[in-house]
């Protein structure tokens, strides 16, 4: 017990309980915002709701593979907490709009509107994090909040309809924009500007001229991202976790009810094991982070939720729940220990840049993946967490393999700064 209460600790931090507490209240709003999204397709579109959510989670991650990089040089050079507030409100207006569309176009052109300050506030965030935490306290605070976005991911969508029952489709959305105001609010409460060094060196002159945002400094993020070895090593990692985690989101509900004939009842089970099993892996990295390398970590992530997919296609409903809360494990460790090694190998002037660009390669990870895993499971249903697997399975070799050949990269400290290229 007292390992999974390690990342608490980190709350001990003020600056970071805010920061934490507006995190949780917009992760709140998100799963309000989807849920209330299901019901009011399945109102607009009837028969036609799984293509209009389809088309919606396709703009969503188009928004953010475009417009995080951006995000990215201007969490960089502008004040953080202007970004945060500014696209929590932001949020908060276009959801307010939604319980009064008639048509599916205005759902799709304000789902996009949202999805893009949501690229500029999480990248923004995730570059605060570090900024606001000791060395000790990262680790924790980092932990903390995988796990609570992974628990709001299980619990979310059960409080959110349970919410939607009472106060209606639409009239959720009213509570959902609420969110995003309190968020707003909390992140107002920080002290200072949040401000990157580059930030802060560029006011305390000036009269100096601020560099222009083009081409070069929007590939910024990208370029030092693929040109260290590390982060290059964790984002292949990433893409395998994407494909092994695609094929659990698409095509277990085909499974647990065509293939198991069990009702939806169980088929929340086995998504909620997924979701459990991201969950505790969260509150356990804190922990485990001091005892494992980092790349040996997310190489036991990449693996674990590879290997829990492989032998899914022969497994019952008891097997299938243990399987499904290693991958939500493994899933976990990936993408939590990617965020730190972002952190420990990129000078604070960079970050926003760096993980900006992080989050645009990620989204576009998942974006291959599902059409892969949909395709698997609609041409070979009996076996598509096998030949899946497969492909995850051999990603990870080749994803090993080009990082045993890749010299060791110290900690940021003691790293030169990587030269600049055309």
């Amino acid at each position: 017990m007292s390992s999974l209460a390690t990342p608490f600790r980190s709350l001990r931090n003020p600056v970071f309980a805010r920061l934490y507490a507006a995190q949780t209240t917009s992760l709140l709003g998100d799963a309000l915002t989807w849920v209330g999204l299901a019901l009011l397709a399945f109102e607009l579109g009837g028969n036609d709701s799984a293509q209009i959510l389809a088309f919606a989670l396709t703009l969503r991650v188009t928004a953010f593979v475009l417009l995080s990089p951006l995000a990215g040089v201007l969490a960089d050079r502008l004040n953080r907490k202007t970004i945060l507030v500014v696209a929590d409100v932001v949020r908060m207006g276009v959801i307010a709009l939604l319980p009064f569309v008639t048509e599916v176009w205005q759902v799709y052109t304000l789902m996009f509107v949202v999805n893009a300050f949501t690229a500029f506030f999480t990248p923004t965030f995730q570059a605060v994090i570090p900024a606001v935490t000791t060395d000790a306290e990262f680790p924790q605070a980092i932990s903390l909040s995988g796990a609570t976005y992974e628990l709001l991911g299980v619990l979310g969508p059960g409080l959110a309809g349970a919410v939607a029952a009472f106060m209606g489709a639409r009239n959720i959305f009213f509570l959902d924009a609420a969110t995003f105001l309190v968020s707003a609010a909390l992140v107002l409460t920080l002290p200072g500007r949040l401000q990157s060094p580059e930030a802060e060196a560029a006011q305390a002159k000036p009269g100096a001229e601020v560099p222009r945002v083009n081409l070069q400094t929007l590939l910024e993020g990208t370029r030092r991202l693929w040109a260290n070895g590390l982060m290059r090593y964790a984002l292949l990692l990433e893409l395998v976790a994407a494909v092994s985690g695609a094929l659990i989101l698409v095509n277990t509900v085909g499974y647990v009810k065509g293939q198991l004939g069990l009702d939806t009842t169980y088929y929340g089970w086995v998504m909620s094991a997924f979701g459990v099993g991201a969950t505790v892996a969260a509150l356990l990295t804190g922990v485990l982070d001091k005892r494992l390398a980092r790349p040996t970590f997310v190489l036991i992530g990449a693996l674990l939720t590879t290997l829990a997919v492989l032998p899914a296609n022969r497994a019952g409903l008891w097997p299938l729940l243990a399987l499904w809360l290693v991958a939500g494990a493994g899933q976990n460790w990936v993408n939590l220990t990617t965020q730190t090694i972002i952190a420990e190998q990129t000078p604070e002037a960079f970050q926003g840049r760096v993980y900006g660009a992080h989050f645009a390669w990620s989204h576009l990870w998942w974006a291959f993946a599902y059409p892969l895993a949909g395709f698997l499971g609609t041409r070979f249903a009996t076996g598509s967490f096998l030949y899946g697997g497969l492909v995850a399975l051999a990603l990870l070799a080749g994803t090993w393999l080009l990082r045993r050949r890749t010299p060791a990269v110290p900690a940021v400290a003691a790293a030169p700064e990587v030269p600049a290229t055309t």
